[in-house]
């Protein structure tokens, strides 16, 4: 009678081990949820603070990518006028030598 699921022991004692783990199964699905229902209720008080932290504003992706060609387009016109400088400064400096001989 031992080795059955019974609620006697052979003794005649009542055994307890099943109501016990029922006890503390029924205890933890209890705590799990009310915890749950503490979730729901803050998270429909604060929709908009929990939606801002897991979306992320698709301007910002594009505006990177638009940056990232106008800072190129910024750099490779300096690169230009830098070598036209390079060149005007050049064909003075030929002329000038040019006159002076």
């Amino acid at each position: 009678m031992a080795g059955e699921y019974g609620v006697m022991a052979d003794d005649g004692s009542i055994d307890y081990s099943v109501h016990e783990a029922w006890n503390e199964a029924t205890n933890v699905y209890l705590i799990v949820i009310l915890v749950s229902f503490g979730l729901f209720m803050y998270a429909r008080k604060n929709k908009r603070r929990i939606m801002r932290i897991f979306t992320v504003p698709p301007t910002v992706e594009a505006a990177s990518d638009s940056n990232f060609y106008d800072d190129m387009k910024k750099i490779r016109l300096r690169q230009q006028l830098e070598m036209y400088y390079i060149a005007r400064k050049h064909d003075q400096s030929d002329s000038v030598q040019l006159t002076v001989e």
